[in-house]
This record gives structure tokens, C-alpha cells and sequence, in this order.
């Protein structure tokens, strides 16, 4: 079947319209462009910024470009309907997201404790939008207008759209699509399944008959005729468990290895499915089962990562009370050309006049960034790119970068010539991707990179470098820097990349993320062992000598990641302290829905093995607030504040000889807190803005560039402010929630997303969203 390009569809009537300076947020906007109805409504938590880092703005605009006529109710007063009837009635049907974060993450930190900022409001104010935005919202227009289709999307509802463990209330809910009782669910990137739905509905087809459009999800009273079902148990055959390669290994030269005979070349044999991946769907445990029986959903949600590759992918079903959820395949990834397409829409490149002078943090951020692709390969456990933007990467054109470049130069206000970055989920993974279709056809590998490199992955960084290089050649631009995470196991596949990116794109700092230093945490994070981050570490600063600058690396690392004992959390404390690393910049665990970490979280076993009642690998989860809270003061040993709590806790331990003043001592001794001022104890003052993120004790307060740190800049996490970590997933974007994301934080990040009427620091996210992806080599 062809497949049809997005920006190749006949044009809804209502084009001769043309394109409107802002897509109208109120009545008065609609008469003045003529309008008397919109085709499509959005309604969305974040505030309204026409550009290509917001969902909204590039769902918007999307679908204008198909000649429809799109309103935006942005942030809406929620507690009655009014605020949804501003614009009328829509033609066609209400798009409904929460924005570029899930509005959990959004509004709650690790701990559940309520924030009040949010980076995507006017003025950093917090309580614009509601908890669970999706169905609050979708609740609304139902009683505004009780016939209008409604469709949900962005990172929200994609990261619910199966039954999901839910940090906030500790339990399995249902598919958010239940419980908003919405028509249609588009999840990952959903560009192409959105311009489907738009062009069958405005051609009079109901939408109860849309079931059968990838990436998308519905409500079905029974399996559709020609489909074989088969059940989940039987995805797997049991066999020997994928045995790890050890991280720290080195190759031997002994002249023994030399007199082995190698063994001989084999093909690499693809094993195709067992099943017609167009005719057959997976039945998962219902709701009601996994609700009740935490390894079941270990089960379930290693399935469902199993069933991710676009291309060969099964259904899935999931029953819900008397009804089944039927979840369509992941969509099929952007061309390069209808990437190009997506981004150079007219955009407006700022917030929606009505907003006044009003500063809009994630803005602010990403105003002057450049996402050049999407997607990622990495598979962290704790993140949620993969899951919603999947594993192949989108890739823009050059000459569509160039022009972008050119666009902020020209259209955005106090442009200097800086731009914040020019990445996206991971920087360096443009253009990189697997050098055999038919096996990435049928790969069910989640990650190409973890436990090693696949053989068959290109990691030749040429087209990244040339971009680069063409890019500090645009008129106007004097200053590139690369904010998005790098992915350093991958970068030093390629030391010219390193150079290119020490000698031009690093002002100071670049923050990289190892996340731990013990192997078994990091196996069950798909993280690479600590020997790749000393190489990254041994090329970054032979090149920044070359170039002849002062640079640092700024270490990321997570507490209370699943699996992670005290003894590992001790261990890596002791290796902060040893490299005289102090780290301001912490996170804890976020478990965002969908991930596997999150999997982890809730059953306390390992979904990245078989998993099975009997002979399951049982995990240790910090839960509860004092043990969360012990992790995350390991990270920060050097904080007096946190030291009454680790000497109870090393005693108990019985590493009592880590207290004191001797060499190799982790805390002092009792008594040292009385030497110190009230400012040092509280970490304010002078002293509390001495630090910056992560750094070495002694190392000077830089910023990003190259001038003196003059206040606090991340200080202390779980703030929820945009900040260079995430997403969005995690690329100098707000972005969306890579944690699960892996921001923990909440924090703008960049992943996020997708494009989609809507919105994983799910690390939430990637695509049109902002994203801020720590500038961080992951």
C-alpha cells in the first residue's frame, strides 16, 4: 500500500482563507480574519507560542496548511465550560492535549510536592492548568458540545493510551481515553495520523469507523473480521537470558588470545515474525488484571515494548470492563521531505500578541534553538522518548536547518546572533540509523546502542559535522552552542565529532549524563558502563587543550533509579567525592508512565528480562520518602543539611569509618555543623550561589558562555524551571517529559514530543515540543 505523504492531500475548501498571522485565540481574532466557524479547535495547557518547539503550533499550523481553519483555546479556566464555547462550535472535532509535559510532571516534583512555576505560563505562573489536563479538558467540551468528536494527543495522552501505573495516585489507572471518553487517541509522532482523521472527517466519514489508521488508538466492542488474535504469553519462548557485556572490559594482547583461532564469519540471520503483522494483534492482560497483580504488568509492559518497530509491529487489545482497547501500530516515521514540510511552515516564531510583555520561561529558552530531528535509539529505561517518538530517528534537511537559521535571524525580536541549540532529543544522532532496512524492518531490539553498539548502526557523525560547519557560515549567526543531550558512548565512535564540538560549540560547561558509575544499575538503566564516559572525558579535554580553552564536564547522575541499592548510591557518592565532584544538580527518580523504569518502579522485578512468577529477577525500588530522600542526600554528601541523615544511615550500614576527617572519609564527624554560618548550612548567600549544577570543588563558575557565574543557576532540582538537563526523552529546548523522561524534574525537556494536539522530562518531550534536553551527553 502507498503510503500518502502529508503535504500531498487535496486542500480542504475552506484554504482560500489563506494563513492567518496567529491561528485566533478569541472571537474578535476570528471576524477579523473572516471566519464565521473553525474546523478544528485545540485546546491545550501550555500558553499559545506560534513555533515549531510547541505542539500546539505545529499541530496548528499543520492543519491549516491542509485548508482548514484552526482556532487555539490556550489555558483555558477549566472549572466550567464557558472558556471551551469561546470560539463555538467546531466543523469538525476538538483537539485535546495537555502540552509539551504530561501536566503531572508539570505541576508535581519527584516527591509529590506541589510546584508553583510552570515554564510554559506567563510569567512562570503556576495553577494554569489542571491535574490530568487531558481528561479535565475533554470532560469540558464534551458538555460544551456533546456531539463534537473529540481526538487526544500530545505526550499525555500518548504515554496513557494503554492501562498505566500512575506515580501520583500509586496504582493502575485505565487508558486515559476511557476515562476522557474521547473518540480517537494519536500517539507518537502524530502529524500523519492527525491529517488522516482531519481530511476523513471533512470528507463526512464518521469517526466511530477510523479504526484501523496507525498511531492511533480506539474503543472497539470486538476484534475486527480478518484479524487472529493471539495472546501475550505467547510473544516469548522461554530460553537464556541476554547475558550483558562487561562495561569495564578491556581487549587483551596477550600472545595466548594472539594463537586462537578466530572463529569464522557468519551472517547475521533477521528472523522475521512468526505472525502477519498486518492481520494479527496481541491480546495484553486486561485492566483489571493488572491492576491487582504488579508482575502481570511487568509482563504487559514489556510486551508493548516488544510491539514498537513501526514497520512490524502487532496490535494490541486490551480489554476494559466489556469493551477492548485496540492500539494501532506506531506510525510510520516522517520523510525527510515532509520533515522539511512540518518545520517551514509560517510560523510566527513568538507568543500570541495577547501576552503583552509577558515573559514566558520555556520561550525564552528555545526561542532562538533549532530541532533538526526526532526520535531516539538510546532506549534508556528511564525515559520516554523512545516509547513516544520511537526509535528511528527524523531527520531534517540541511537547506531546511539553513533556512531556519536564517528565520530566527530575521523574525526573532533582540535576535544577537547566539543560537541556543541546534539538536533535539540527542545531538548527535542526526542522520544516524541502521544501515539494513529489512532488518530494521523486523528489529525488536529497544535499543540499538545498549548492551553494546549493533554492528549494523551507522555512527559516522559526517553529516552532523558538515551542519555544523555550514551552519556558523550563515550571515548573522556568530555563536552555535549545542544544549541538546549527546550521546557519548556514540560520539566516541567519531573523535572528530568531539573536536568539532569542543573547539566550537561548548562555552564553558557541557553537561554529559552517566546517571550512575555501578554496572548493575546502570544494565538495568541501558546505560553504558563508566570506562566510556573516561574515554569521552580523556577526548573532551585533550581537545579543549588543543583549542586552547578552559572546559569542564558537568556529570548528570539520578537517585533512586530502581535497582539502585544504598550500597550502589553509597558507591557512587564516594566516586563524586573522590573526583572532588559536587553535585547541586540532582535528581530523583520521576516514574513517568509507560517507561520501563517505571515498570521496574511499580512491580519490583526486571521487565527487561523474561518475566515470569517463579525465577523472576526480584529488584531493590528506594520507595517512601525517607528512603528517597537518603539517595538523593548521598549526591549531595557535601551538603551539611543532609549529614545528621547520612551518619544515621552509614552506621546503620556499618560503614561507620566513612564519618570523620581521615582521607577517604565521605561526611565529618559530629559537631562540624557548629563551625559552620547560618548562610553555609542553608546553602543561600554567597555561598549557596557559589555552585553551579555539578562541578568540581574547586573548578570556577562559568556559564554557558564563558562568563563569570553570577547567581545560582540550576541550583537545586525539582524546581520545575527550564533547565539545560531535559526530555523529552531530553537540546536547549522546554521540552517535554523525558523522564520518565529522565527529568526528573519536570523541567522543560525536549523530548517530547511529538507534534501532536498536544504535548516526558516524560525526558515528554521531541518533536514540536519544546524541550529543553539538558546539555548533556547522555
Amino acid at each position: 500500500m502507498t503510503l500518502q505523504k502529508i503535504n500531498e492531500y487535496p486542500k480542504y475548501w475552506a484554504e482560500c482563507y489563506g494563513t492567518a498571522p496567529f491561528l485566533p485565540t478569541t472571537r474578535k481574532e476570528m471576524d477579523a480574519l473572516g471566519w464565521d466557524s473553525c474546523d478544528i479547535i485545540i485546546v491545550t495547557g501550555d500558553a499559545y507560542v506560534d513555533h515549531p518547539s510547541f505542539g500546539m503550533a505545529i499541530i496548528g499550523r499543520l492543519l491549516e496548511s491542509q485548508g482548514f481553519r484552526v482556532g487555539i483555546i490556550a489555558q483555558p479556566e477549566w472549572n466550567n465550560k464557558d472558556a471551551f464555547m469561546e470560539l463555538g462550535k467546531p466543523n469538525l472535532f476538538f483537539g485535546i492535549t495537555a502540552g509539551n509535559m504530561d501536566s503531572m510532571i508539570n505541576r508535581y516534583t519527584a516527591d509529590r510536592k506541589l510546584r508553583h512555576d510552570d515554564a510554559y505560563t506567563p510569567n512562570n505562573e503556576g495553577g494554569k492548568r489542571p491535574d490530568r489536563a487531558v481528561l479535565v479538558y475533554s470532560q469540558r467540551c464534551r458538555e460544551a458540545y456533546k456531539d463534537t468528536p473529540i481526538v487526544l494527543g500530545g505526550i499525555e495522552a500518548s504515554l496513557r493510551r494503554l492501562a498505566h501505573y500512575d506515580y501520583w495516585s500509586d496504582k493502575v489507572r485505565r487508558s486515559v481515553l476511557f476515562d476522557a471518553k474521547g473518540d480517537i487517541l494519536l500517539f507518537g509522532n502524530a502529524e500523519r495520523a492527525l491529517v488522516e482523521v482531519a481530511h476523513r472527517l471533512a470528507n463526512g466519514e464518521d469517526i466511530a469507523n477510523m479504526t484501523n489508521i496507525a498511531g492511533t488508538a480506539v474503543i472497539m466492542k470486538e476484534v475486527p473480521e480478518g484479524y487472529q488474535e493471539i495472546d501475550s504469553s505467547r510473544i516469548e519462548k522461554p530460553g537464556k537470558a541476554m547475558q550483558m557485556p562487561n562495561p569495564y572490559a578491556t581487549e587483551s594482547n596477550c600472545e595466548t588470545n594472539k594463537a586462537q583461532k578466530e572463529p569464522e564469519a557468519k551472517p547475521i540471520q533477521i528472523q522475521p515474525s512468526r505472525h502477519d503483522s498486518e492481520y494479527t494483534a496481541v491480546r495484553l492482560p486486561s485492566y483489571e488484571k493488572l491492576r491487582n497483580d504488579r508482575i502481570l504488568y511487568a509482563h504487559a509492559s514489556r510486551v508493548m515494548h516488544l510491539e514498537a518497530n513501526p514497520h512490524s509491529a502487532r496490535a494490541l487489545i486490551q480489554k476494559h470492563g466489556d469493551r477492548d482497547l485496540w492500539i494501532n501500530k506506531p506510525p510510520i516515521p516522517l520523510t525527510t521531505e515532509e520533515m522539511d514540510f512540518v518545520f517551514g511552515l509560517p510560523y510566527a516564531r513568538v507568543p500570541h500578541p495577547s501576552y503583552g510583555k509577558a515573559k514566558i520561561p520555556a520561550y525564552d529558552m528555545i526561542k532562538t534553538s533549532v530541532n533538526i530531528m526526532r526520535g531516539c535509539f538510546g532506549g534508556c529505561s528511564f525515559c520516554s522518548i523512545t516509547e513516544h517518538e520511537g526509535r528511528i530517528i527524523q531527520n531534517r534537511s540541511q537547506e531546511s536547518i539553513l533556512n531556519e537559521l536564517e528565520d530566527i535571524r530575521d523574525k526573532v525580536p533582540g535576535f544577537t546572533g547566539t543560537i541556543s541549540d541546534l539538536g533535539g532529543p540527542t545531538a548527535n544522532m542526526y542522520r544516524l540509523g541502521c544501515s539494513d532496512p529489512r532488518a530494521e524492518a523486523n528489529c525488536r531490539r529497544p535499543s540499538c546502542i545498549f548492551p553494546e553498539i549493533c554492528r549494523k548502526l551507522n555512527t559516522d557523525h559526517k553529516h552532523t559535522i558538515d551542519l555544523y560547519r555550514k551552519a556558523r557560515k550563515v550571515d548573522g549567526i556568530k555563536k552555535i552552542m549545542i544544549a541538546s543531550g549527546v550521546r557519548y558512548d556514540l560520539a566516541i565512535e567519531s573523535p572528530e565529532y568531539i573536536r568539532e564540538l569542543v573547539t566550537h560549540h561548548v562555552g564553558g560547561y557541557l553537561k554529559i549524563a552517566p546517571e550512575h558509575t555501578e554496572k548493575g544499575t546502570l544494565d538495568l538503566m541501558m546505560k553504558p558502563g563508566m570506562g566510556t564516559y573516561d574515554r569521552f572525558k580523556e577526548l573532551f579535554e585533550k581537545y579543549s587543550k588543543e583549542a586552547g580553552k578552559k572546559q569542564y564536564l558537568i556529570p548528570y547522575f539520578i537517585s533512586a533509579h530502581p535497582g539502585s541499592t544504598d550500597e550502589d548510591m553509597l558507591n557512587l557518592a564516594l566516586w563524586l567525592k573522590e573526583n572532588d565532584f559536587q553535585c547541586d544538580q540532582v535528581q530523583n527518580f520521576y516514574p513517568s508512565p509507560m517507561c520501563n523504569a517505571t515498570a521496574m518502579y511499580h512491580s519490583e522485578t526486571n521487565p527487561l528480562k523474561r518475566v515470569k512468577y517463579k525465577k523472576r529477577e526480584d529488584l531493590f525500588v528506594a520507595k517512601g520518602e525517607r528512603q528517597r530522600r537518603l539517595h538523593k542526600a548521598l549526591l549531595r554528601y557535601h551538603d551539611p543539611a543532609n549529614w545528621p541523615l547520612l551518619r544515621e544511615a552509614l552506621v546503620n550500614m556499618g560503614k561507620k569509618h566513612l564519618i570523620g576527617d581521615r582521607p577517604g572519609c565521605l561526611i565529618p564527624a559530629e559537631g562540624s555543623e557548629a563551625e559552620l554560618t547560618p548562610a553555609q548550612r542553608r546553602g543561600s548567600g554567597r555561598h549557596g550561589a557559589k555552585r553551579f549544577a555539578t562541578k568540581h570543588a574547586k573548578q570556577p563558575d562559568i556559564r554557558t558562555d564563558g562568563k563569570r557565574q553570577s547567581g545560582n543557576r540550576n541550583g537545586g532540582n525539582n524546581k520545575g524551571k527550564p533547565d539545560a538537563k531535559h526530555g523529552n526523552g531530553h537540546n536547549g529546548k522546554p521540552a517535554g517529559n523525558r523522564n520518565g523522561n529522565g527529568n526528573n524534574t519536570g523541567r522543560p525537556n525536549r523530548n517530547g514530543s511529538n507534534g501532536k494536539p498536544a504535548g516526558s522530562k516524560p525526558r515528554q518531550g521531541g518533536n514540536g515540543k519544546p524541550n529543553r534536553s539538558r546539555a548533556k551527553a547522555r
